[in-house]
C-alpha cells in the first residue's frame, strides 16, 4: 500500500521540482501530473506559510528563480521529512530570525536566562528543547536543532563540529554534615565509607567513578544514583552524603550551603563545556548565543 505524504510535504515535493527542473512544466512531467496541479501546489504552499508571497519568479530565459524566501524554504527541502510540519515550515519561510537550542538539562538551569534574555532583545525566535550527549549529537546531525551545548563526553559524531566554552575539573561536592574529613583537598580514598551519590551507570561519570573506586582500592558506600545537578543537591542534604561532579561554580552553579572540595587524582580528569553545531557551520543567530555565553562565562570567573 503506498502512503499517502501529508498536504503540506506534497506541495513542498511539488516546490522542489519546480526548482531542480527550473519550471512548471518538467516539474509536473518529473511528478507525473498535470501542470495546474504544480501550480495549485505551489500556491497553496504560499498561502499556507503566510502573505502568500511568492517562493519563484521568473529568470532570464524563463527560467525559474528562488526568492529569497524561498532559499531559506529550498533549504530545509533537503533535510528530512519528517521534520518538517507546517508550523516549521512557516519558521523557515519567515523573514525573522530564529533559534533551535537544545541544551543539556543542567546547563538548561544555568544558561537559558542570560542567553534567553540576549535573543529577545535581538527579536530573535527562540526555541528550546533538552537533551542528554547522544540525544543532543542526533538532533544536530540531522538538522533539528541550530546549536546545542552540552557536556563531554560526546559520542561519535559525523556532520557535527563542536567548540570548547570551558573546561572544569573535578571536585567532592557533600552535604554540610557529611562524614568526610576536613581537608582543603581530598583523595578518593577519603569517601570511603561516606554515604555516596553515584550517577546513573549509563551515564559516563557514573562509569568513571566506579573507576576511580576501583584504582583506589575501595568499596564505595552508594546512597543513591541521581541523572543530573536537578536532583543531585536534594539527595545530598537527605543522604548527608557526597559525590563526584565537575566543578560548575563558574556558572553559580553550587548552594551556599553545600561543601566543595578540589579532588586530587593521579591523572586529574576534567570535563567540557562544548557546543554543537552542524559542519556547514553556525548560524549568525548561533554565532550571537555563542559570543553571549563567551561574556557571560568570563564574568563568572
Amino acid at each position: 500500500m503506498t502512503r499517502k505524504l501529508p498536504r503540506h510535504l506534497t506541495w513542498l515535493e511539488a516546490f522542489a521540482a519546480a526548482v531542480e527542473t527550473g519550471s512548471l512544466e518538467a516539474a509536473a512531467q518529473h511528478l507525473g501530473v498535470a501542470r495546474s496541479v504544480v501550480s495549485e501546489h505551489l500556491k497553496a504552499l504560499e498561502d499556507s506559510l503566510g502573505g502568500g508571497e511568492p517562493l519563484l519568479e521568473r529568470a532570464a530565459g524563463k527560467r525559474l528563480r528562488l526568492t529569497t524566501r524561498g532559499e531559506r524554504l529550498y533549504e530545509a527541502a533537503e533535510g528530512p521529512l519528517h521534520q518538517l510540519n507546517l508550523r516549521r515550515l512557516r519558521d523557515l519561510a519567515s523573514p525573522e530570525a530564529s533559534l533551535r537550542l537544545g541544551l543539556n538539562p543542567t546547563l538548561s538551569d544555568f544558561l537559558l536566562a542570560p542567553l534567553a534574555a540576549e535573543l529577545a532583545s535581538k527579536r530573535i525566535k527562540l526555541e528550546v528543547s533538552f537533551g542528554g550527549a547522544f540525544e543532543l549529537v542526533r538532533q544536530v546531525q540531522t538538522h533539528q536543532l541550530d546549536l546545542a551545548l552540552g557536556f563531554t563526553p560526546l559520542p561519535p559524531h559525523r556532520g557535527v563540529e563542536n567548540r570548547t566554552l570551558l573546561r572544569l575539573p573535578f571536585v567532592v561536592l557533600a552535604a554540610p554534615d557529611a562524614p568526610l574529613p576536613k581537608k582543603a583537598k581530598l583523595r578518593v580514598a577519603d569517601l570511603a565509607g561516606v554515604p555516596f551519590v553515584d550517577w546513573l551507570r549509563d551515564d559516563p561519570y557514573g562509569g568513571a567513578n566506579s573507576a576511580r573506586f576501583a584504582a583506589a582500592g575501595i568499596q564505595a558506600k552508594e546512597a543513591a544514583r541521581v541523572e543530573s545537578f536537578l536532583h543531585l543537591f536534594a539527595v545530598l542534604r537527605a543522604y548527608k552524603g557526597c559525590a563526584i561532579a565537575p566543578d560548575l561554580r563558574r556558572l553559580g552553579a553550587f548552594p551556599k550551603d553545600l561543601r566543595v572540595t578540589p579532588l586530587m587524582e593521579r591523572e586529574p580528569q576534567a570535563v567540557e563545556i562544548v557546543a554543537l553545531f552542524p559542519a556547514e557551520g553556525a548560524s549568525p543567530a548561533a554565532e550571537l548565543v555563542l559570543k553571549r555565553l563567551a561574556r557571560h562565562l568570563k564574568t563568572r570567573r
